[in-house]
């Protein structure tokens, strides 16, 4: 027990640093807006001033000049550390201002992603300028062992520890009781309303830059003298204090803060466990820690699908729809073919090499781009099959191809487990959970020496087929030509199976739930298996490129599959074009060890600079181009296709002439109005202490058109959200027979209860066809009775809602009023038996209004229901065959409308209680 509490108190010390960098991440976070991944790299650069400013030089970062400058001799502890202050707030001032205060706009995503490029290139720039060999540095707190009972901790991390605990609560009051502190709250809550008051936001944000980078580079200062200086290990001190920050929800600074010091000293415990307990793992159970917390707290937190209100950015810019796979997969083909015939020796090699790297980054096109799961497990992920190729193949004996496929399928069952957070989260905490999962890979396994193979590496047997070689070779014959070719086939086939992927409904479901998970589970997405299954896919190709690398190097070596590793690998990626194939494969040619590395290496001497080169690239993209270096390339091909072959279409024809006396039938017969199809029943929802819908309850008839109207907050939003399985709510649901009741989103819209959006919520990326096909989905899922909609119905469904002339443009080009009638297209698309629609009007003109109008009674007159929230008293009493009106979250009218137009209860909800003698008039 004794032993147990002196290990817990040794961890205070890196649960101080942790502390400190969660401090700093909620202090950006707030002030700006960033999840600042290069904290850890910060601090690094601050510890490494420090110390050589204590040996009489100034460090110089900058390539091409001296590594330090001579500054007559060693700098006093406090000048030193204020020299160091000085220039830690210096940093942080010039990444606001040439980086973040240019991506003030741009989503969180964006954001962090830029961070960690800064984080990239600030830790390969100083391994490159000062190497990797530990650095010591002389004591800065008092050093003499304190006594508590039998227990024996050294002073430093007590004096550590109370020094961050300190600054803390200096901090939370100043936070709370200055005007600095105010001014950052409320800047924080509404930057608008901060410039209103006078106060400048951008002002802010430099300060709390400038302070929290001054935090993280004390806390690199005070840790220098326990922890030797090594860039790497540094800058990964990021990844618990990212888990100690969410502990903190990246808002509250004590509970961060908290989460760090305790990390920290539970890390400390479990290193000694699995030095003394003989049952558990040798290696990795410390960094098993914030792994667990992430995931719990994540898990707790996080929601299925986006609450109403949720902030849904897509920052990835378009995934082109391949047109053509046969000439630009014979095209590479070739190329690809005759660089590894007339290449040799090296240069071959890093051939090989780029094919391997670009199966990698496919993978993360799938998760990434296709899927938007901001993976950094993706080389983690090839690691795993890597290793366990070398246990299929030396130990167990399994043939090629087999054994690749097998650690292929091993790494899928890891990468879904990997996708299992991200089916209640989204967004930046899945790439915290993945980087976390991969650090927590390389230390549990890859760098175990129970598990990796120990000194002698773990071996893999070359591949054969039908007695052939393909192997890698060796002497004269490395590399050989045949294995090359393997490793190319391997590329293409899952190069044009990915752009096949692009291009089917899975594909398409991937996209949908990229864009918006809330739009994609009405129109019948299982958002959380497209995202598992999404995984699983992208796992699966990274551990066929694991596998290649592992036969190309002929065992597998930890190095190769690195958590920092895989966050290169993912702003190659990202750099290069994250949202297509060919994306993929230029990533494969600018990642490390590809073709471009050596070209550039054996002509510029770049080699140790080239991870800064691409950080610092990545940070120019994330601001001018978000799509990726590739995206210019498909630019410039779509401007030549249309020089070549000029649009047959004229501009004036795509805009949409509303003529009100068309009746154009939808899909059907017209019959009369039935029997009751939807039915709720005293649904009821509450938010905390608020009802926002109390008992309320009526019946639609098959084939009429309901209005639900109220005045704003009435809860009509919160009905159609109740009923579709967008809100947890009280109460009973039914369709026809069928009891909605426990059923999730995607299962009602499957059941035939379609719905539109108040915010439209479109996918922007997509074409309007593709929108609309994506709403088919729902229908898929109905049986042959029930059949979806081929291409000529979706053709008829286009002409009915005169959107024939754009059906093939982005609906990010299209006007409010078009993106409104794609919107109810999408609804339509399912099939469904009732169809929901919230506000179809908004942004329609009067004469738009009345022509959808005409449009909503073709669709009634095919038997098709519709409940529709809308604000054009005019339309909806012209329309609706029945009206229902909510106040405060109650029914208080149902009728028809003329009956609504003289209830004197609609009129005191809408006009107020001194015009009660007044009739509701459109």
């Amino acid at each position: 027990m004794t032993q147990d509490l002196q290990f817990l108190l040794l961890g205070l010390g890196n649960g101080a640093v942790y502390a400190a960098l969660a401090l700093a991440l909620v202090m950006t976070y707030r002030s700006s807006g960033v999840v600042n991944f290069a904290t850890g790299a910060i601090a690094l650069y601050v510890a490494y001033t420090y110390a050589y400013l204590r040996s009489g030089e100034l460090l110089i970062p900058i390539p091409g000049l001296p590594k330090t400058l001579d500054l007559g001799g060693p700098i006093g502890l406090i000048p030193a550390m204020g020299i160091a202050m000085a220039i830690a707030a210096a940093l942080g001032v010039l990444m606001y201002f040439a980086v973040f205060r240019l991506l003030r706009t741009a989503p969180a995503t964006a954001k962090a992603v830029a961070s960690i490029a800064l984080m990239l290139a600030v830790q390969a720039l100083l391994a490159a300028r000062v190497g990797t060999t530990p650095v010591s540095v002389k004591a800065i707190l008092p050093t003499n062992v304190m006594k508590f009972g039998g227990i024996r901790i050294p002073a430093d991390r007590i004096w550590f520890a109370a020094i961050i605990i300190v600054l803390t609560i200096l901090l939370v009051l100043a936070f709370r009781l200055t005007r600095f502190g105010l001014a950052t709250r409320a800047a924080a809550e509404s930057e608008k309303g901060a410039i209103v008051t006078g106060l400048s936001p951008e002002r802010i944000a430099y300060a709390n830059w400038a302070l929290s980078t001054m935090i993280a580079g004390l806390s690199g200062i005070l840790i220098a003298p326990i922890v030797p200086l090594i860039p790497i290990s540094y800058t990964m001190f990021i990844v618990p204090a990212l888990a100690a920050a969410l502990v903190g929800n990246f808002n509250s600074i004590g509970p961060a803060v908290a989460a760090g010091l305790g990390i920290g000293v539970l890390q400390s415990e479990m290193t000694h466990l699995q030095a003394t307990v003989s049952w558990l793992p040798q290696a990795g159970m410390a960094e098993l820690i914030p792994l667990i917390l992430i995931l719990i707290f994540l898990v707790f937190r996080g929601r299925p699908l986006p609450t109403r209100g949720a902030i849904i950015q897509n920052t990835l810019g378009a995934a082109p729809r391949p047109k053509n796979l046969v000439i630009p997969t014979v095209t590479f083909t070739v190329i690809a073919l005759g660089f590894l015939v007339f290449t040799h020796g090296s240069y071959r090699g890093a051939v090989i090499l780029t094919f391997t790297l670009a199966v990698i980054a496919i993978s993360q096109v799938v998760v990434t781009g296709f899927a938007g799961q901001i993976s950094l497990a993706q080389l983690a992920l090839a690691g795993v099959a890597a290793f366990m190729l070398s246990r299929f193949t030396t130990e167990w004996g399994i043939p090629f191809p087999i054994a690749p496929v097998l650690a292929a399928l091993v790494a899928m069952v890891i990468g879904v487990v990997v996708g299992l957070p991200a089916l209640r989260i989204r967004g930046l905490p899945v790439a915290v959970v993945t980087l976390s999962l991969a650090v927590f890979l390389e230390m549990f396994w890859f760098r175990n020496n129970k598990l990796n193979g120990g000194v002698n590496g773990a071996r893999v047997d070359d591949p054969s087929l039908f007695g052939i070689d393909l192997g890698i070779g060796s002497g004269d014959s490395y590399p050989k030509i045949s294995f090359g070719i393997l490793c190319l086939a391997v590329l293409v086939i899952i190069a044009v199976g990915t752009a096949k992927l692009r291009t089917s409904r899975l594909g398409a479901s991937m996209l949908a739930v990229r864009a918006n998970e809330r739009s994609a589970a009405a129109s019948g997405i299982n958002v959380s298996r497209t995202k598992l299954i999404a995984f699983a896919i992208g796992a699966f190709i990274a551990g066929l490129g694991g596998s290649l690398m592992a036969y190309q190097q002929t065992m597998a070596v930890p190095e190769s599959f690195s958590a920092m590793g895989g966050i290169a690998m993912f702003a190659v990626a990202y750099l290069a074009g994250v949202t297509c194939v060919s994306g993929g494969i230029l990533a494969g040619v600018m990642g490390a060890g590809g073709i471009m590395f050596i070209f550039l290496d054996r002509v510029a001497n770049v080699g140790s600079y080239y991870a800064v080169i691409t950080g610092v690239l990545l940070v120019i993209t994330v601001i001018m181009n978000p799509e990726g270096i590739i995206s210019e390339v498909h630019k410039t091909v779509d401007y030549l296709r249309r020089k070549i072959t000029p649009a047959t279409t004229d501009p004036e024809s795509e805009h949409i002439e509303f003529e009100l006396d068309s009746t154009t039938p939808y899909l059907g017969t017209a019959r009369p109005i039935g029997d009751v199809v939807l039915s709720s029943h005293e649904i009821g929802v509450r938010y905390g202490g608020i009802t926002a819908l109390d008992d309320v309850s009526f019946d639609v008839r098959d084939g009429e058109i309901i209005g639900l109207i109220g005045p704003n907050g009435a809860g009509k939003t919160t009905f159609i959200d109740a009923i579709s399985g967008f809100a947890d709510a009280t109460g009973s649901v039914t369709i026809g027979d069928l009891n909605l009741n426990g059923k999730r989103a995607f299962q009602r819209s499957r059941s035939g209860l379609g719905r539109t959006f108040q915010g439209i919520e479109l996918y922007d990326d997509l074409s309007v066809r593709e929108n609309v096909s994506v709403g088919t989905t729902a229908s898929h899922h109905r049986g042959p009775d029930n059949p979806p909609l081929d291409s000529a119905g979706l053709d008829e469904l286009f002409e009915l809602l005169h959107l024939s002339s754009v059906a093939d443009r982005p609906v990010k080009e299209l006007s409010q009023g078009q993106r409104q009638l794609v919107s109810v297209a999408r609804a339509l698309a399912g099939r469904p038996r009732v169809v929901l629609l919230d506000e179809p009007a908004a942004g329609l003109g009067s004469t738009e209004s009345m022509w959808l109008g005409n449009r909503l009674r073709a669709v009634r007159d095919s038997g098709l229901t519709v409940v529709m929230v809308d604000h054009d008293m005019e339309l909806v009493l012209e329309v609706c065959d029945r009206i229902v009106v909510l106040d405060l979250g109650k029914v208080i009218a149902i009728g028809t409308p003329e009956e609504i137009r003289k209830d004197p209860a609609v009129t005191r909800a809408y006009l107020g209680a001194t015009h009660t003698g007044q009739e509701l008039n459109a």
